[in-house]
């Protein structure tokens, strides 16, 4: 079972989740399939601790914010889930950033859902 319980840190770039779970590993393979629900694939490390990705950077550096791209770091350890952006967003101008803080918003706020 797992159950969200509190925010420890929210904010634009990162969050820190708590859950009620009876391990980590439960809590970072649900997480994992979030992720994975939300179009982001697991480019590097374990679902533990790994980056995951969505979009294509290099089409994102070239065509600015008409091309998606984010990239985030999630860890998963002692019941919380600590995600930072991997990116700024910078490449997409004004609108990539709005778009990249947008993104960290909806993974936050869907993580509160999590089971």
């Amino acid at each position: 079972m797992i159950k969200f319980i509190a925010n420890e840190v929210r904010n634009t770039d990162n969050f820190i989740h708590v859950f009620e779970c009876d391990n980590d590993n439960q809590l970072a393979t649900s997480v994992a399939m979030f992720m994975k629900s939300k179009g982001y694939q697991l480019v590097e490390g374990t679902v533990n601790d790994g980056v995951f990705e969505k979009g294509n950077r290099t089409m994102r550096i070239l065509f600015g914010a008409f091309v998606k791209y984010f990239k985030f770091k999630v860890k998963v350890e002692n019941a919380r889930v600590h995600i930072s952006t991997g990116t700024s967003g910078f490449s997409g101008g004004v609108i990539g950033i709005g778009q990249v803080k947008s993104e960290t918003t909806q993974i936050a706020d869907g993580l509160m859902n999590l089971q």
